[in-house]
């Protein structure tokens, strides 16, 4: 995420990093807009922006006065009947223990959602114009009333504030590779300034609560060992994992004597899997491949992907049971993990660009169970079990979220700048929201051959 071309979206295209991301070697470079000047700025500001790296923060949208009018009276509303509605800075907060939200600058507040909706919402916080001392508990209050916060007869005309997502998202080879460098190529150590030393970034299983960070660990370990006793990988399995992140769950395959295939687009995750699989002694048990899902070689006994088909794309989940199946020997396991979300609510989501889409997970989509069940049917695959634990997803990532906030001063000095921390704070404290709230689940599937649908 460098700077050159901005798109028509807003986002920059560089060499393997994120939309308006900065570089760590320019953390020193920014060009600062301070509050209330310079061009785009406006009263009440609180976060410089550089506005070569996040123009859509930088500046306002030309939301008409009517449309900001109408976002003020319907936000207004909303918050003031969910009772989110905070005093101005300075003055007494209102007794109760709901969580609330401040606002800095109303004015910008409302016309970024009245042009742009949540992803307005979403910028409004990187740019500092509102802010609530329980971001979490805010979020979770929308999400568990997202179909309320507008009225029914202007659902209708939800084509005025939401966008298609860019066509240069799409998982193609090309696309997919860009849209996995531009996530998890950001920095190894960003990541390990917020993951448990296993450096698992995916739901953990807790023995119980409440979660614990001293208790992370073993809870990734957990949620591991669960998937391979899921796959009935033990001595001698042969195994495909499709999505490496940084090893973790292909080090506790080959410590059972499984012989893993592990598959990435991500360098810098396969560098550092590789540094670690080496170190523990199972790089001849361990073979990491820069490699997409499509190209998977070789028949297995068991096949594990932890929480890759969010991002995959809906065009593509065909391929990608499809490339599961092919890659499974008769008589062979498929262990998955994967985030869902209510099928009407996917279909929702697969057709708007989101801040999420925008600013964290390019070209990706959450399934539904039912999308799921559909598109392994059809790849000639049976579910033959299907559990599901979100609350310990929420517990996960509050634990990251106050590991993130807590080192702030480090990931300013890899060359993370505010607007980037205001960013990845709002994406786990959005994502923790639509676990507690029960818009998200997480589920570990079994999945073995069976009839075609």
């Amino acid at each position: 995420m460098t700077q050159p071309a901005t798109t028509s979206h807003g986002r920059t295209r560089t060499s393997g990093r994120a939309a308006g991301i900065p570089p760590q070697t320019h953390a020193q470079g920014r060009t600062q807009q301070a509050s209330g000047t310079g061009p785009g700025a406006h009263a009440g500001r609180r976060t410089d922006v550089d506005a070569a790296r996040w123009p859509d923060v930088a500046r306002l949208p030309s939301a008409g006065s009517g449309r900001s009018a109408v976002a003020a009276l319907l936000v207004g509303r909303a918050l003031d009947r969910l009772a989110l509605t905070a005093p101005a800075a300075g003055a007494p907060a209102h007794a109760g223990t709901r969580p609330t939200l401040t606002l800095h600058d109303p004015d910008a507040f409302h016309r970024r959602i009245g042009r742009d909706g949540l992803i307005g919402f979403g910028e409004s916080y990187m740019a500092g114009e509102w802010d609530s001392e329980d971001l979490a508990g805010v979020l979770t209050v929308l999400a568990e009333h997202v179909d309320d916060l507008v009225p029914a007869p202007l659902r209708r005309l939800r084509g005025l504030w939401v966008s298609a997502r860019p066509v240069a998202d799409r998982n193609t080879r090309a696309g997919a590779r860009d849209n996995i460098q531009r996530h998890y190529d950001l920095s190894n150590e960003l990541f390990s300034a917020f993951l448990d030393p296993t450096l698992t970034y995916s739901s953990a299983v807790f023995a119980g609560f409440p979660a614990r960070p001293e208790s992370l660990a073993a809870a990734q370990h957990r949620k591991i060992d669960r998937l391979l006793d899921l796959a009935g990988v033990g001595d001698g399995t042969r195994l495909l994992e499709i999505g490496t992140g940084w090893g973790e769950l292909a080090l506790r395959a080959a410590a059972r004597g499984a012989r893993v295939t592990t598959l990435t687009l991500s360098a810098e995750q396969a560098a550092l899997a590789r540094e670690r699989i080496a170190a523990a002694g199972l790089d001849d048990r361990v073979e990491v491949q820069l490699r997409d899902y499509r190209d998977a070689e070789g028949r297995h006994d068991a096949v594990i992907s932890v929480e890759m088909i969010e991002a995959v794309g809906a065009e593509y989940w065909p391929s990608y049971f499809e490339a599961l199946r092919r890659a499974l020997a008769p008589g062979g396991r498929i262990a998955l993990q994967t985030i869902t979300m209510g099928h009407r609510r996917m279909l929702h989501t697969a057709a708007t660009h989101t801040w999420i889409s925008k600013y964290v997970f390019p070209g990706g989509l959450i399934p539904s169970r039912r999308a799921i069940a559909e598109h392994s049917a059809a790849a000639g695959l049976a579910t033959v079990a299907d559990d599901g634990y979100g609350e310990h997803y929420a517990k996960t990532l509050r634990l990251w979220r106050e590991r993130f906030t807590g080192n702030r001063d480090l990931v300013t000095s890899l060359g993370f700048d505010e607007v980037f921390q205001r960013m990845w704070e709002f994406y786990l404290a959005y994502s923790e929201a639509g676990f507690r709230s029960r818009y998200l689940d997480v589920r570990q599937l079994l999945l073995t051959e069976g009839n075609r649908a």
